[in-house]
């Protein structure tokens, strides 16, 4: 399903960290925006084309406001460097969704949340849901120094409102380690539901250890695609509800194809991080490439997301 889009107003942006700039937007006319979810994100539309997603950071009550916060990537493509240095209060910007892809699991037992660096943004939004649920969580914040851990105070305080512990680990600091994660799995128990959220190394490491658990209790989300699109062979792609035969090259993706035939379908990332292309199979076998789905969504062949899965078979056929 399409997520909305509507043009937002900047109405304040705050220094939260080193290289962290979390950005308020809200209604020009003040009416509440589309609800939202805890582990929801929003995709901004940048100049040249660009679409970025971020998480939001507040609480999934509020209606009146998105908070987002945006790290100054060293390697910028430019949207987060246009967001740090061109982007003032009282601009407008053009904001698509939300949507979730890293839902707080609402049934009980204990929660375990791992945060890397700015991942630590759709986690704030989940700790203050999981406070009023009741439900009894520790967060893992884990950051090169403490000058880069954003929002410390906020995950502090909703940990004193509830039955909430918040654990800081700066590996950068004088004496500072790298968070064991494979030894903090294993000491939880088996119903306890387990979160991350953070750079690459680290989600690898996190799925590693939580390869013998239970798929519904594992959550994560990833920055960025940890894999490359497919693209290296050819097929036929055929579109269900209209019967047109679309020839896939080898280099191009299902959603170059599509976009350059005029067929309209929603679509966010280009990566396989955002779910905005997921598409249901008809037939065929995909090759899955995005961060999505699990391995039992995969197995069953019964979505894909356009943006960067291909085909193993010579013909595959869409819902489109």
């Amino acid at each position: 399903m399409q997520a909305p889009k509507q043009m937002l107003v900047v109405q304040a942006m705050r220094l939260e960290a080193q290289d962290i700039l979390s950005v308020e937007l809200a209604s020009p006319s003040g009416a509440p925006l589309a609800a939202f979810t805890a582990g929801s994100h929003i995709d901004l539309h940048l100049p040249g084309g660009l679409i970025r997603s971020y998480s939001l950071v507040n609480p999934d009550t509020e209606r009146g406001r998105y908070v987002v916060a945006v790290y100054r990537e060293p390697l910028s493509q430019g949207g987060s460097r246009y967001v740090h240095d061109t982007l003032r209060v009282g601009d407008q910007i053009v904001v698509e969704g939300p949507r979730n892809n890293f839902a707080v699991a609402d049934d009980g037992g204990r929660h375990v949340l791992i945060a890397g660096g700015i991942g630590v943004t759709p986690i704030c939004s989940m700790i203050e849901r999981l406070g009023r649920l009741d439900r009894p969580w520790t967060l893992y914040y884990c950051a090169q120094t403490a000058a880069k851990a954003a929002f410390r105070d906020l995950v502090q305080s909703r940990a004193e409102a509830c039955d909430g512990r918040v654990v800081f680990n700066f590996d950068g600091e004088p004496g500072g380690t790298m968070l064991d994660i494979a030894a903090l799995v294993a000491a939880q128990p088996e119903d306890a539901h387990l979160y991350c959220c953070g750079p690459k190394g680290m989600l690898e490491a996190f799925r590693a250890a939580c390869g013998e658990r239970p798929a519904s209790h594992v959550h994560f989300e990833y920055f960025a695609a940890d894999t490359h699109a497919a693209t290296e062979r050819s097929f036929t792609l055929v579109l269900n509800r209209s019967g047109r035969r679309l020839a896939v090259p080898e280099g191009k993706t299902i959603l170059d194809v599509l976009l350059a035939h005029g067929v309209n379908i929603a679509y966010s990332c280009q990566q396989g991080i955002c779910g905005a292309c997921e598409t249901r199979v008809i037939s065929g076998q995909p090759d899955h490439r995005d961060q999505i789905l699990t391995d039992e969504e995969r197995l069953s062949g019964g979505a894909m997301m356009v943006c960067c899965s291909g085909a193993l078979s010579d013909e595959l056929v869409l819902d489109l």
